[in-house]
């Protein structure tokens, strides 16, 4: 009888810990969406003044809106595995490799036969989309079931993946892919381009999996408090798994993005990508100690950082000075999130009066 009280008792505290993780998460997300849309309003609102005949133009427009989607969908992937108190160093390598077994595949049988080669287009991509994956579950076993790390699984397995890639290639720019996938990237509907659409409907996709499964659930009780997740019945080697896997897939669909805009491979393609994505992430709410995350806030981050990169380009400003506006909107978004304004605001009041 004890025993089933007791077993009574630890669902019961399962479940108020889960209710309170997600009356918290909520909370947060709501605080770090509303930041993020300010701050995409000031940051388009401010070069829109500074340089309306260049910033504004439908063509500025419309590459801000083709270029952000693979750095917007690999934060995706990073939120994912830092949601779980993680992170995977490895995304820009795996994309790599993914646009590199294309790029490959679709040349070799295009020597012999032009076109059997553009009409396996779909199963070639198909081919480097699991590849992809597969460099996912290498991580995830090591992190799951190993038990490496993270943020030094994924170190080596860049660097392994990185070596595989500068193997391949020869350390030389591959050329070719299928026609139909270059003609796919530089498709636009009403002017907006196609690559920016499954942006956004990878955005709503993860976001439905990390709000409205037990997925998503279990994947921020486990960044939150691991040993609680295990008390609640969470399997956390197959949970972790899974969110690898799925970091590993959307790796190799930018992937698919860096050769749809343009017809190359390379083993150090986006090499600066690996650190932005993990500004854009946190900038975007993302707790890096695991727990909370949201993809709204994640997806307004990198429209932020395109915003300034894009303005910085019209005023003729150095990427120097990109970099560094990139660390101080972090750090002032991180130094704004410590402030407790509950507390701080009635203080200047009293003190005005």
């Amino acid at each position: 009888m004890s025993a089933e009280i007791t077993e009574q008792m630890r669902r019961a505290n399962g479940r108020v810990d889960g209710f309170t993780e997600r009356m918290l998460a909520r909370l947060r997300r709501a605080n770090g969406v509303t930041r993020m849309a300010i701050i995409v309003l000031i940051a388009f609102g401010f070069f829109t003044i500074m340089s309306p005949r260049v910033f504004l133009t439908g063509l500025n427009l419309q590459n801000m809106l083709l270029a952000v989607p693979e750095i917007g969908i690999l934060a995706i992937a990073m939120m994912i595995a830092m949601l779980t108190g993680g992170i995977d160093l490895s995304l820009v390598s795996i994309a790599n490799l993914c646009a590199i077994t294309i790029s490959t595949t679709y040349s070799a049988i295009a020597l012999t036969d032009p076109g059997r080669a553009e009409a396996m287009a779909p199963l070639i991509i198909v081919l480097g989309v699991l590849v992809g994956t597969a460099a996912g579950a290498f991580n995830g076993v090591l992190i799951a079931y190993v038990g490496v790390t993270p943020i030094l699984a994924t170190l080596g397995t860049m660097q392994i993946f990185n070596g595989l890639a500068v193997v391949w290639t020869g350390g030389k720019t591959l050329y070719g892919s299928p026609e139909s996938l270059t003609a796919f990237g530089k498709t636009a509907i009403a002017g907006i381009p196609v690559l920016f659409l499954v942006f956004l409907a990878v955005a709503l996709v993860v976001g439905f999996l990390i709000n409205k499964t037990p997925l998503g659930l279990g994947l921020s009780l486990q960044g939150s408090n691991p040993v609680a997740a295990r008390f609640s019945g969470i399997k956390s080697t197959r949970l972790l798994m899974r969110s690898y896997v799925l970091t590993g897939m959307l790796g190799a669909i930018t992937g698919v993005m860096f050769i749809s805009r343009n017809p190359t491979a390379s083993a150090d393609y986006g090499a600066s990508y690996v650190l932005l994505v993990i500004v854009i992430a946190v900038l975007g709410g993302t707790n890096p100690n695991g727990g909370f995350a949201t993809v709204t806030g994640v997806f307004l981050a990198a429209m932020t950082l395109q915003i300034v990169q894009s303005g910085f380009t019209a005023l003729r400003l150095s990427t120097f000075q990109y970099s560094i506006a990139q660390g101080v909107i972090l750090i002032a978004v991180l130094v704004i999130d410590r402030i407790d304004w509950a507390s701080l605001i009635p203080r200047l009041s009293s003190r005005t009066s």
